[in-house]
């Protein structure tokens, strides 16, 4: 049998797979052993509460299978047979090794894309949503890096340091996932709906959630358990102390998956998380050698192309010796830590009216970030 005759499933257990997946509460492991058990998944809706509760099935799991919704899993068969979008059952060439062996895979992958990329070898990137201008540069270039070095580079698709891992790979030409917590026809966010076709196009977008799955918070911290278990390992760029990027963090370091942390400043409140990870034992990471030198070149997993630059460094950038000399050296006062305005006039003796208009200057060309409380601070990229 060839690979794409075990990469689907077959269509009369089309349905039954479905059905599993909109109940959202199954384990992969337990729902394989009923398949093993019963020949077919169909033999689930079949099976007694106590037979399924012996082969590993939770009380709420065994009531989402008694109250399943038939016409709502036609529907959801329509969708994908309309949209080309495809499921990856547990069990199936199709499903990620990576992810079958954590403690609680999906049953069903639902993927819009590629699904060959779902078992490839993957670093994932997550981080705050708010990121700053930084912080998004930094994670932009060190995905591009690993996009370059043959890496598909996975995260979550929400604002800020996932949507700028998601860009840095696809300017690199290289592929990256997308791991969602909604249905797939619900792309959240929407500003974010272009940039998820891009993905679909060149890699994947994929969920565990039914169609029409809304963006319902406590689904997100479950979801980071995908975007880990589909990884060799996971970098945080920017994370507060309390956010679900640490939540992932800890979820791959369960899973025996390497844990990556890149340090900012002791100012930036949203370095606070990144380094407790390195605290606590997370490789820090100072350029992309950091990454490939601990879970890449060990393992001949990839050639490195080029040689790495530290992170944060982007030849898009304009040499600052293009800037006048007030300019260059308002910049050279600003630095990679946050400063003040009031300091900025000390160290440069330039009156406050014109070293405003010089600041603004140097923020709408990209070479400075203004942060909260009249603070200024370079970014990471110009040189």
């Amino acid at each position: 049998m060839t690979r794409s005759d075990l990469s689907a499933p077959r269509e009369s257990d089309l349905p039954g797979w479905l059905a599993v997946a909109r109940t959202g509460r199954c384990n992969g492991h337990a729902v394989l052993r009923a398949v093993e058990r019963f020949g077919d998944v169909g033999g689930v809706f079949e099976a007694g509460e106590r037979e399924l509760a012996g082969l590993g099935f939770t009380r709420a799991a065994i009531a989402g299978i008694r109250a399943i919704d038939w016409n709502a899993v036609h529907r959801e068969r329509e969708f994908l047979a309309r949209t080309a979008a495809v499921i990856v059952p547990i069990g199936t060439s199709r499903y990620p090794a990576r992810l079958a062996g954590i403690s609680n895979p999906p049953p069903v992958l639902y993927c819009r894309g590629d699904p060959e990329v779902l078992d490839s070898h993957q670093i994932a990137m997550v981080g705050a949503r708010a990121a700053t201008r930084g912080g998004r540069g930094r994670a932009r270039v060190l995905a591009g890096e690993l996009a370059a070095c043959g890496l598909v580079v996975t995260s979550g698709l929400a604002r800020g340091i996932d949507a700028a891992a998601h860009r840095g790979a696809l300017d690199a030409n290289g592929r990256s996932v997308a791991v969602v917590a909604t249905g797939l026809d619900r792309i959240y966010p929407r500003s974010n709906t272009a940039l998820a076709q891009e993905l679909g196009e060149t890699g994947a977008v994929v969920t565990e959630r039914a169609c029409g799955t809304p963006p319902l918070p406590a689904n997100f911290p479950r979801r980071n358990r995908l975007i880990s278990g589909l990884s060799l390992g996971v970098i945080v760029v920017e994370a507060s102390l309390r956010s679900g990027s640490l939540i992932t963090a800890r979820l791959a370091a369960d899973e025996g998956r390497e844990v990556f942390a890149v340090p900012g400043s002791v100012d930036n409140p949203l370095s606070r998380g990144c380094h407790a990870l390195i605290r606590d034992g997370a490789k820090l990471v100072e350029s992309v050698a950091d990454v490939l030198d601990e879970i890449v070149y060990p393992s001949g997993l990839v050639t490195p192309r080029a040689t790495p630059r530290p992170v944060g460094s982007d030849d898009s950038g304009t040499a600052a010796g293009h800037l006048d000399a007030p300019q260059q050296g308002v910049l050279d006062a600003v630095g990679h830590d946050p400063v003040t305005l009031d300091q900025l006039v000390d160290s440069t003796r330039m009156p406050a009216s014109r070293l405003a208009a010089v600041l603004l200057t140097l923020e709408i060309d990209g070479w400075i970030e203004a942060l909260p409380g009249s603070r200024y601070v370079r970014v990471s990229g110009r040189r």
